[in-house]
């Protein structure tokens, strides 16, 4: 058994490997890899595309294979004596920066034992445990049954065409697991619709509208321009006003987080849509679409725009307003739901319209169904004995409303690192959100975790 022969070197190679994590995660973290426009060989822009190279070259440094796929998805890989795989899969892509960050989100920092940075727990951290769970079976010369493939994607936060293109074109694992997510194990996704709300023409006060930094992120501020008299108008608790050009910019401050995660969260454009409304600032063709805005808004269960949905396997239905605009006298507002089974991405958008009351068409729908794989799968029991055995927790896995790479394989689970009872420093910040961090001990608690579950896996029946 591989597990029992091996495990008692892990702890030693965590050890010496710690800073040279730290150093692996701010050479990943140090490159903006945000999505832009496409360049000649880079489908998804120059910062995924450099990101995917350098996580590469590091993966080189640790003396594994490598392959990169078109600048869409990379891997690093060992060999084993059968033809099936064990992968994992993490993305070097990351969402923008937003605002509200106290240092620079790409120039990774260390501080009283966290890392802050944007991508230093979604997903460039995890990305690199991988590298080094590898680096681990490959220096101790482990006897691999199955190959193991550690899958370097470099366009998930924003389409997934990455993976797509992956099962287009390269066999399936025959189990993969990615550490996107939470511990212990995820074993279901709800559902991901997105789509945009689209009033008509509306030709009255408002002369702009902005807010939101990406449709999966909950914008912490937003601000719109219009007609108004300046005098006549007073702040409130989470709006600021300007006079600009004789008319007014009223300023949204809220508080932002994952779109899957709306709880303790406060939208910004909310907040501006209710002044706008509270001081009769907009024409009545304003107001109904404003007031559909609202009870969008107000309710992240969905209730408001008669969406709310539950069942006996997911948390209830959530659905927030992302980015908004405003374009040639239309607002257009995205929207991001997260579902469970008891209601359809079609359904969302037909009732979406329906609760606007004939103020909105919808535009862009998009919908992932749920995906759930049975706790009892021995590949899943292997990766939730091993982080109990670990944490000396008697946890079981669960699902949730983040929507990871794992809802693309036939056979997949989300697996860490994060954990929700986590408390944050008051310097740092959740993921998508500003001064993103991760705690350096919970890193290499979780390296434990993978090359363990790495081993126990070798000693499945796949």
């Amino acid at each position: 058994m591989l597990y029992e022969q091996y495990k008692d070197r892990v702890d030693g190679f965590c050890a010496a490997s710690r800073q040279d994590i730290i150093r692996s995660i701010k050479r990943l973290v140090d490159i903006p890899s945000v999505e832009s426009a496409p360049q000649a060989g880079m489908p998804f822009g120059p910062g995924p595309a450099a990101a995917l190279a350098e996580g590469l070259k590091m993966a080189q440094e640790m003396g594994l294979a490598t392959e990169n796929s078109e600048n869409r998805i990379g891997w690093a890989e060992l060999a084993g004596t059968t033809d099936k795989q064990i992968a994992t899969i993490t993305h070097l892509d990351v969402v923008p920066q937003g605002n509200g960050w106290t240092g620079d989100p790409f120039n990774m920092v260390e501080r009283d034992g966290w890392l802050i940075g944007r991508g230093v727990t979604d997903d460039k951290g995890p990305s690199v445990l991988c590298l080094y769970a590898l680096k681990f079976l490959k220096d101790n010369k482990v006897p691999l049954r199955y190959s193991v493939r550690a899958l370097l994607g470099a366009n998930e936060e924003t389409g997934m065409e990455d993976v797509e293109y992956y099962l287009e074109n390269f066999k399936a694992p025959d189990f993969c697991f990615s550490p996107d997510a939470e511990f212990p194990v995820c074993n279901g996704e709800k559902g991901v619709f997105g789509a945009t709300l689209v009033s008509e023409e509306l030709g009255g006060n408002l002369i702009d509208f902005a807010g939101g930094v990406a449709n999966n992120v909950i914008p912490d501020r937003a601000s719109c321009l219009v007609k108004a008299d300046f005098a006549a108008l007073i702040p409130r608790d989470g709006i600021t006003l300007e006079e600009e050009n004789g008319a007014v910019r009223i300023r949204g401050w809220g508080k932002g987080g994952h779109a899957s995660m709306p709880a303790g969260t406060v939208n910004a454009i909310g907040l501006v849509v209710d002044y706008l409304v509270d001081n009769g600032l907009c024409t009545e063709k304003e107001n109904r679409f404003l007031h559909f805005l609202q009870k969008l808004h107000h309710a992240t269960d969905g209730s408001g725009v008669g969406v709310a949905a539950k069942d006996e396997v997911f948390d209830p239905l959530t659905i927030i307003g992302g980015v908004i605009r405003m374009e040639n006298g239309r607002l257009y507002q995205q929207v991001d739901s997260r579902y469970p089974t008891s209601i359809t991405g079609e359904e969302l958008a037909q009732r979406l319209v329906k609760a606007s009351e004939g103020t909105a068409s919808i535009e862009g729908v998009s919908a992932c169904e749920p995906f759930y794989c049975s706790a009892e799968d021995p590949a899943i029991q292997a990766l939730i004995n091993t982080y109990n055995e670990v944490t000396g927790e008697n946890a079981k896995p669960f699902t949730m409303g983040g929507g990871t790479y794992a809802r693309h394989f036939p056979r997949a689970v989300s697996f860490g690192p994060e954990n929700l009872t986590t408390v944050l420093p008051e310097f740092g910040g959740p993921i998508h959100g500003a001064n993103e961090c991760a705690n350096v001990d919970q890193l290499m608690q979780a390296l434990k975790i993978y090359i363990l579950a790495l081993l126990r896996l070798q000693d499945i029946e796949l």
